[in-house]
């Protein structure tokens, strides 16, 4: 990372450590790669392609994935793109979800479906270990801890090098840690506060997203926010946003992403695109360094 300055992220840290694994506080995930509703092949499979090989000459080094992109498109887009892999490219994973036949999402979170889960995500990624993986926890009559400790056995047979967690309380974060070392976690957050009508439609109820960050800041946990820009839609995040925007001769966008950088040490944000364009835009983000005056303005509602 000597490359890297921490003006290159205005006044915050340029990276962050997963366990023993260091990457830049700006990732890329890969959600949008697949085709509309995240299900089959993109429109225009060179453009995927083409942001995929950006993602890598830009020097970002951490990609977020999931078997059930797709399903298997994302990894497979991953796989033929990008191997042989960077020596310092960290590909991160998510289970416990599935598709439907109907094009939704599902809980997978027995311990045999993630076991299955593992199995996919190293096929298609065409890996022998996964570098993180996260349990994307939703309530589906399985306990937390039991998904936990399938995880927990994937990691001892060498199918796993780091643990995190998705979707979860900060009491399920604490009973984690009591079991397993957690390199990150992956909850819904952004500029507007957090969860908001999106993650109350899609996601498991928590208490408030700061509660989560807030221990993830104490314990020197990543914090990867899903959803960093409202699935594009920066209207949606604060008022504010297109003012401060102006000021900076940015986008409502980038100070989303600026905003984030600069909230936490810990905060290492995935924003996805299918357009090379917008990573381009994206990676710019983090060279916007926020005044007191714009983070004051952004913390009110």
């Amino acid at each position: 990372m000597s490359d890297m300055t921490r003006e290159d992220f205005g006044s915050a840290p340029a990276t962050i450590r997963l366990g023993d694994l260091e990457v830049r506080r700006l990732g890329y995930g890969a959600m949008r790669l697949p085709g509309p509703e995240v299900w089959g092949e993109p429109a225009d499979p060179e453009r995927a392609r083409a942001v995929l090989r950006r993602v890598v000459e830009l020097g970002i080094n951490l990609i977020d994935t999931a078997w059930y992109y797709g399903p298997h498109v994302a990894n497979r887009l991953i796989a033929e793109v990008l191997r042989p892999y960077p020596k310092d490219l960290v590909l991160a994973c998510k289970l416990g979800g599935k598709r439907t036949p109907d094009k939704g999402w599902a809980p997978s979170i027995r311990p045999a479906e993630l076991r299955l889960g593992c199995e996919e995500d190293l096929r298609t990624l065409k890996l022998d270990r996964l570098d993180v993986v996260h349990l994307r926890f939703m309530d589906a009559g399985v306990p937390f801890l039991e998904a936990l400790d399938a995880l927990i056995d994937l990691k001892k047979e060498g199918k796993i090098r780091h643990l995190a967690l998705s979707n979860v309380s900060a009491p399920q974060v604490e009973a984690a840690l009591a079991r397993t070392p957690i390199v990150a976690v992956q909850n819904i957050f952004n500029v507007s506060g957090g969860a908001g009508a999106l993650a109350k439609a899609t996601h498991t109820e928590v208490e408030s997203p700061v509660a989560v960050l807030d221990l993830c800041t104490a314990r020197g946990i990543a914090f990867l926010p899903f959803f960093p820009l409202a699935v594009g839609n920066t209207r949606t995040l604060h008022p504010r946003l297109p003012a401060i925007a102006k000021q900076h001769g940015a986008t409502p966008a980038q100070i989303a992403l600026a905003w984030l950088l600069a909230r936490s040490p810990v905060i290492l944000p995935i924003p996805g695109t299918s357009s090379v364009a917008h990573l381009e835009e994206n990676w710019a983000a983090r060279r916007i360094a926020l005044s007191p005056s714009d983070l004051a303005a952004l913390a009110q509602a």
